[in-house]
């Protein structure tokens, strides 16, 4: 195994950060939504091709899944030459891209591993095969340092109906660790509750995390960005938690600060570069 350097935490220097995931050409979503999020936290962002997806604001056309081999050699090609201090996983489409993965994590064992299960796209197109559901969660999910789920998909992977309140978050979020998972920020933006609600479980315990919630139809990539925000701050915050508070507040001001683009006939991005532009 290649011997690092010292973390950025250590050193004070930028940290790299890792995007694991799939395409998305109108820049709201996927690698291109992490890599942006990694460069407004702070991050330098690299990225591997886990799929190559044609979609839009309007919806998900087309995918087309990059053969695990090749998601190896990326990983391998990358993390040969490169320090990465912190990984986010998004979509990884099937099982044997999901082994890649894995394989990658127990070969390198990067610091801080955020895992965003992304099963099914805003438009309701599948993302994940259903077969590799019990892969990612029997075998990558125990791997990962953080797993950033929403209601649909922690109903997912525990083969649950979805919760309507924050009591039923807080149970499954227990029944999610129960399964492997470190720590859990289960995501409550599908509630109908007058503020957006997150619950993060954690090594101090629960904590609901409340924020505004912003009225805005300019919501496409708000699971990716957040999740990669988490990802880049994390190497240079005191502790998870800390790395989630601040991810939230920047999500919610990309959101606020969304409306400022133009961009498709859709669910328009969020605003990644909100505080310069």
């Amino acid at each position: 195994m290649t011997v690092r350097a010292a973390r950025p935490e250590q050193s004070g220097r930028i940290p790299n950060v890792l995007s694991i995931a799939g395409t998305d050409p109108s820049g709201g979503a996927g690698i291109q939504a992490d890599l942006k999020s990694f460069s407004a936290n702070g991050a330098y962002g690299t990225a591997v091709a886990t799929a190559l997806v044609a979609q839009t604001t309007t919806g998900v056309a087309e995918v087309r899944e990059v053969p695990p081999e090749f998601v190896t050699a990326q990983l391998n090609t990358l993390l040969d030459d490169v320090r990465v201090d912190a990984v986010k996983i998004g979509m990884l489409a099937n099982a044997g891209v999901i082994r890649a993965v894995v394989a990658a994590l127990d070969r390198y064992a990067p610091p801080h591993v955020v895992l965003d299960p992304v099963m099914v796209a805003k438009s309701g197109h599948r993302l994940l095969a259903d077969e590799a559901v019990a892969v990612l969660r029997d075998e990558l999910l125990p791997r990962v340092d953080l797993i950033t789920p929403n209601l649909p998909e922690a109903a997912d992977l525990l083969g649950e109906p979805e919760v309507a309140d924050s009591a039923g978050m807080a149970a499954q979020a227990e029944r999610l660790a129960g399964l492997g998972a470190r720590r859990v920020l289960l995501k409550g933006g599908h509630l109908r509750e007058p503020s957006s609600v997150d619950l993060f479980r954690g090594d101090g315990g629960v904590e609901l995390l409340r924020r505004e919630r912003v009225e805005t139809t300019s919501d496409h990539g708000t699971g990716c960005t957040l999740s990669a925000a988490v990802a880049a701050l994390r190497p240079r915050s005191p502790d998870w938690i800390s790395a989630v508070r601040e991810a939230k507040t920047y999500l919610t001001e990309a959101l606020r600060a969304a409306e400022r683009l133009d961009v498709g006939r859709g669910h328009g991005p969020v605003h990644h570069f909100h505080r310069w532009w």
